[in-house]
């Protein structure tokens, strides 16, 4: 439910919320509806060192099954897994309808059999949306498709393996 707290001045104000926003849970659906739109999250986790690792995620990579929890696929060699399970946390941020969003996440990975990622499933412990009155974010991170087909039909099978991981947690 979201919450929105006192302004921190009279040009900005922050929200928090522990489910999804209704018109932000359609992004994470695994529609692929807004595929070539370049929507980037950057998903963070800090390591046994307390460095911070960081892998970039796209629509075909990330899967909300229901308004508290969010799927997500890594490769498992990658520094980034590696810290989400050391850690059993991460935080997603990213920027949708004007604002800036963190979403941080308790995790844990779901192994799958035939899988070549590392699926993990997290519920969200707490998310904040941040605006400011004085302007408006455009964009984060973006991309653009250079073989969009292929990297279509890669998403939809990922988001597959996302949904599978997420009933193996239920």
């Amino acid at each position: 439910m979201t919450q929105p707290n006192a302004p921190q001045s009279s040009f900005a104000s922050q929200s928090v919320f522990d489910e999804w926003p209704s018109g932000l849970r359609v992004r994470f659906d695994g529609t692929l509806a807004g595929d070539d739109d370049g929507f980037t999250a950057s998903l963070c986790a800090a390591d046994d060192a307390h460095r911070v690792r960081t892998a970039l995620l796209s629509a075909g990579e990330l899967f909300a099954p229901d308004a508290r929890t969010l799927a997500f696929a890594l490769w498992p060699s990658s520094r980034t897994a590696r810290a989400v399970v050391a850690s059993g946390r991460a935080t997603l941020a990213f920027v949708f309808d004007a604002a800036f969003y963190q979403v941080h996440l308790n995790v844990r990975r779901v192994p799958l059999d035939g899988v070549p990622l590392a699926c993990f499933v997290g519920a969200i412990e707490s998310g904040e949306v941040q605006r400011v009155e004085y302007a408006r974010l455009t964009s984060g991170i973006a991309f653009e498709l250079t073989d969009a087909q292929p990297a279509l039909a890669r998403w939809r099978e990922q988001i597959g393996w996302l949904k599978r991981a997420a009933s193996a947690a239920a």
